[in-house]
């Protein structure tokens, strides 16, 4: 065989299999869905992800709550700033971040997805729950701190900002539940693609048709007593709003089950 047959040989070999992987989508692996947690990753990478993740997620936050305040006295404007901040920035780290660790930011969808393992689902292990929770609570206050520093706040001072209200309460079961059901929704109709976009654009609206604006999660809550400005809330309300979050968890993972319950085939 001369080098020219074999030169030949080879990229016609090469169409080939081009031709097959295109007529055969599931021959090629597919890439890791934004919000899924992959594997592969070491868990050193997850727990820095998560950590970093929601400390600029409570950066954001509480940052723009602070440059909303110094450029308005109108409440209605200050919480349109404070949500479009938070829409995009949440969504951002969901896509930058989903790959790596799964995004979650949020102790309650760790123990969501460590429910859904222990029931045969995908999730997480104990140990990683371990590991998880911590860093997205340290996370939580170090991105409260930071944006305290960047806007010449104290930078820890305890938030006077009383959410004990049954109402606001309420609005935290409804604002957590629904975060659960969307996310572990999307997972069971294999579309977590679009939790970028998806989850971001839930939070955005329940901040304004919650009454609580839709804190649903237990680590931003903590971080955010830590900072005195908008987007605080009283050491004395944390307990309420955290019990009430695991809750309206317990209430999105009952709602998952009932609506997304497996067809049974025609007998």
């Amino acid at each position: 065989m001369t080098a020219a047959e074999a030169a030949t040989n080879a990229e016609a070999a090469t169409s080939a299999e081009a031709a097959t992987s295109a007529a055969d989508p599931a021959s090629v692996a597919p890439a890791p869905a934004p919000g899924a947690t992959p594997p592969r990753n070491p868990l050193v990478s997850r727990a820095a992800a998560e950590l970093v993740g929601t400390a600029l997620l409570v950066a954001i936050v509480v940052g723009s709550g602070i440059q909303a305040t110094d450029l308005t006295d109108d409440v209605g404007l200050q919480l349109l700033a404070n949500s479009t901040a938070t829409v995009f920035g949440l969504g951002i780290l969901i896509l930058l971040l989903g790959p790596v660790s799964g995004a979650h930011f949020n102790p309650v969808v760790t123990l969501a997805e460590w429910w859904t393992a222990r029931r045969g689902g995908a999730g997480v292990t104990p140990r990683e729950v371990a590991v998880y929770v911590p860093a997205q609570i340290v996370g939580a206050i170090a991105g409260a701190i930071l944006a305290d520093a960047m806007f010449g706040e104290p930078l820890v001072k305890w938030s006077t900002h009383d959410r004990s209200a049954g109402p606001l309460l309420l609005g935290e079961v409804v604002a957590t539940a629904g975060l659960i059901l969307l996310i572990f929704g999307l997972a069971r109709a294999g579309r977590l693609q679009y939790a970028p976009v998806a989850v971001a654009s839930y939070i955005g609206a329940a901040y304004w048709f919650t009454s609580s604006t839709s804190f649903a999660n237990p680590a931003v809550t903590i971080g955010r007593a830590f900072t005195d400005t908008f987007a605080g809330i009283a050491p004395g309300s944390v307990a309420g709003f955290i019990a009430m979050q695991v809750v309206g968890a317990v209430v999105g993972l009952g709602l998952v089950a009932l609506i997304f319950m497996p067809g049974r085939s025609a007998e």
